[in-house]
């Protein structure tokens, strides 16, 4: 893209298409796989009753709640709940939030006879709590030299009790559930679906944590720019945990139909990991370009406007 660039350096990193749909996951641990099954086995046997809150009767058409349960670790996680006023409920969508946190719902979302989930992810926004820093340049380096113990573990696993939670108040909505996650959510929710069986489709818009030895290589912004500086000084222990968390390795396990919103120019998700994650799916997949992410452009509000409409064409399945 011919943006004047604001930054020291390339978002696009030289990467032409062709070159971004050829970037590949990376090399693998043995364990990943028994890693993730067993976190997510353990996750599915918490039975987390949330408490609600009515806050509004009627807002845009929406009844608004919000909702307070527990997670994995005896982490309390808070979320808000969108029920239509008509109170028809056919499908469920979990939508996660970026680094930068949540105010809000997003009253916006086109979709019909649905309830909506925002919960915010351990640490951050309503769930900001301790020993977790709300900063994302601090949150994303909590216990990241441990790999059982590193925050994004956790907040995969705040994925999974949010679709228990979803399925314990709307259990008809089993079987027709969608994921949507934006940024930090975007590599999260790759994480998440290469076991969450109970999510029949899900969209990821410019996700991170993409083949993280590329990742850590690209200067970035915003919580990249952390975990380089990080790695810096402990560059061994650093891709031994980061490997467990690369959410390309885990796109190549997901199954479901897959709706990727992918920069060409993204100054703090780099464009490579973006389409490591995408390059990566082999189950049906489908591509929205974004001429950039992280950034305000001229035809912003368009392509934001074409993504919705897109979006709703391809959770429109979900309605029994």
């Amino acid at each position: 893209m011919d943006f004047v660039s604001d930054y020291n350096f390339d978002p696009s990193y030289g990467y032409s298409l062709a070159q971004l749909l050829a970037v590949t996951a990376p090399k693998e641990p043995k364990d990943f796989d028994s890693f993730w099954q067993s976190r997510y086995q353990n996750a599915l046997s918490l039975i987390p009753k949330p408490q609600i809150k009515l806050v509004h009767k009627d807002k845009l058409g929406w009844r608004v709640f919000k909702l307070s349960y527990p997670s994995t670790n005896n982490i309390t996680i808070k979320a808000w709940l969108l029920v239509p006023t008509s109170g028809i409920v056919k499908r469920g969508f979990i939508i996660g939030h970026g680094y930068g946190g949540r105010d809000e719902p997003d009253y916006h979302l086109p979709f019909k006879e649905s309830a909506l989930l925002f919960p915010c992810f351990r640490g951050l926004a309503l769930s900001a709590q301790a020993p977790f820093s709300s900063e994302p340049y601090w949150h994303v380096l909590h216990n990241i030299d441990q790999k059982e113990a590193y925050v994004l573990g956790g907040c995969v696993e705040d994925v999974w009790v949010s679709v228990s939670v979803m399925l314990i108040l709307f259990p008809q909505t089993a079987g027709h559930l969608g994921y949507l996650g934006i940024s930090f959510a975007g590599g999260i929710g790759a994480l998440a679906m290469a076991n969450e069986s109970r999510i029949s489709k899900a969209h990821l818009n410019v996700p991170t944590f993409g083949q993280q030895p590329l990742r850590i290589k690209l200067y970035s912004k915003g919580s990249a720019y952390s975990v380089q500086q990080y790695y810096c000084q402990h560059k061994k222990q650093t891709l031994k945990v980061l490997r467990y968390y690369d959410a390309a390795i885990a796109a190549k396990r997901i199954v479901q139909p897959m709706h990727c919103a992918l920069a060409l120019y993204d100054p703090c998700v780099a464009p490579p990991g973006q389409f490591a994650i995408y390059n990566a799916l082999a189950s049906e997949k489908h591509i929205f370009m974004l001429e950039a992410g992280h950034h305000n452009y001229a035809n912003q509000a368009q392509q934001e406007t074409e993504l919705l409409a897109e979006l709703d064409r391809f959770f429109s399945t979900l309605i029994p």
